[in-house]
């Protein structure tokens, strides 16, 4: 286990090398590797994960280095998220939602400075999570539009929270909400809302039973009448004024979650190899990695996973040197990765036939965790209908 050091160091200023950011996500990897399977099949939720991770420093890595964080690049922060993945891809995803919002933060010339400073504040001291809550039963992902059926209430004495989120990764953790809403003005407006976790009328519903990423609590959340104060606010718009996505929120969000299904990827090639290595079934009388066809599938599933890490690093050095990057080229860079990644995830499945989909074998819940890939926003079939309609000039 990581000291307690790392997050005195943040605290106090100290600037860390990148080697000893990385070396710590190894060694908590080992043991996030193996409690996974554990969480998988309970669904319970890696508390000690999180502990664990802010005891090293390592939640408060996109903090900006003057709020006392680590203004650690996206290069490095996506390292970390693709390492933890590879261990435990649900604590990854929390983990890569929380470090994208403190990005976001950092950039938007819309966060209320004295809010972003105070959640910066609290993630260096200590556990404190957030997470955007934006998925409705009606509404669905509010990518494809649609106005959210959550609503604030403005009185007097605070703004007054009704609706009903589903799918809020890390749920049972999370210490903020940014709760996407609208306003019921004549002219509703919509934007997010910076709410505490745990007030009066807040509920979490233990609804997350899915095939994968089973440990990542993403649960139902009911807001009934909740208050909260008036300037908790953020960036409130007409509908009509949301058209265009927010360049840090879609290019970071697109590589942190190439990362996690690469890292998923990853953890499957290596089991795969082993298996390779140690299995010599009696008809050959040799181990399965002698054969051609071994060989070959592994090259390919080599050749994939080579893609993936040009493209996720040169894509995250990029951002980080400032330039240009279109949400175009963002989803294109999330629907390669994570397509790579599942097909690596099958090619080794194929070649290992029942050992793979044994629930012995960790194989297995490979597969169910790289497919939820498929349905992170941006989906597929959402990439590439912009990309055609752009090439045809519609």
């Amino acid at each position: 286990m990581v000291t307690p050091a790392g997050n005195s160091a943040a605290r106090e200023g100290v600037v860390q090398p990148v080697s000893d950011y990385v070396g710590r996500a190894l060694v908590l990897a080992l043991g996030f590797a193996e409690r996974a399977a554990r969480h998988d099949r309970d669904g319970s939720f890696p508390f000690e994960n999180f502990r664990e991770l802010s005891e090293a420093g390592l939640l408060s890595l996109t903090v900006p280095a003057a709020l006392g964080g680590a203004g650690a690049s996206v290069k490095l922060a996506v390292r970390i998220v693709g390492i933890i993945a590879k261990a435990d891809p649900s604590t990854a995803l929390v983990l890569s939602m929380h470090y994208i919002n403190h990005l976001v933060m950092a950039r938007s010339p819309t966060w209320p400075d004295r809010l972003s400073r105070k959640l910066a504040r609290e993630t260096v001291e200590g556990l404190a999570l957030v997470n955007a809550l934006r998925v409705e039963p009606e509404l669905g992902s509010p990518a494809r539009g649609g106005l959210p059926a959550t609503v604030a209430r403005r009185t007097e004495t605070g703004w007054r929270l009704t609706g009903h989120k589903i799918y809020s990764t890390g749920a049972p953790i999370l210490k903020w909400y940014l709760v996407w809403a609208r306003t019921d003005e004549p002219e509703p407006r919509m934007g997010q809302f910076l709410v505490p976790a745990g007030l009066p009328g807040t509920r979490i519903v233990e609804t997350w039973d899915h095939l994968g990423l089973r440990a990542s609590g993403s649960h139902d959340v009911i807001f009934d009448d909740v208050v909260i104060p008036l300037d908790y606010e953020i960036d409130l718009r007409r509908p009509a004024d949301w058209r265009g996505l927010d360049v840090t929120q879609a290019a970071t969000h697109s590589v942190f979650i190439a990362a996690i299904y690469d890292g998923i990827a990853r953890a499957a090639r290596d089991w795969l190899i082993g298996f390779l290595k140690h299995r010599i079934p009696s008809s050959l009388g040799a181990p399965l990695a002698t054969l051609p066809r071994a060989q070959e599938i592994l090259g390919g599933i080599e050749a994939r996973l080579a893609v993936n890490a040009r493209l996720i690093d040169s894509f995250a050095r990029d951002f980080d040197d400032g330039i240009a990057l279109s949400p175009a080229e963002s989803n294109a860079i999330k629907l390669t990765v994570t397509n790579n990644a599942i097909a690596v995830v099958d090619d080794a499945l194929a070649l290992t036939g029942n050992h793979g989909f044994s629930r012995a074998n960790p194989l297995e819940r490979h597969h169910r965790d790289v497919l939820c890939g498929r349905v992170h926003t941006p989906q597929d079939d959402s990439t590439r209908l912009t990309l055609g309609r752009a090439a045809l000039g519609f």
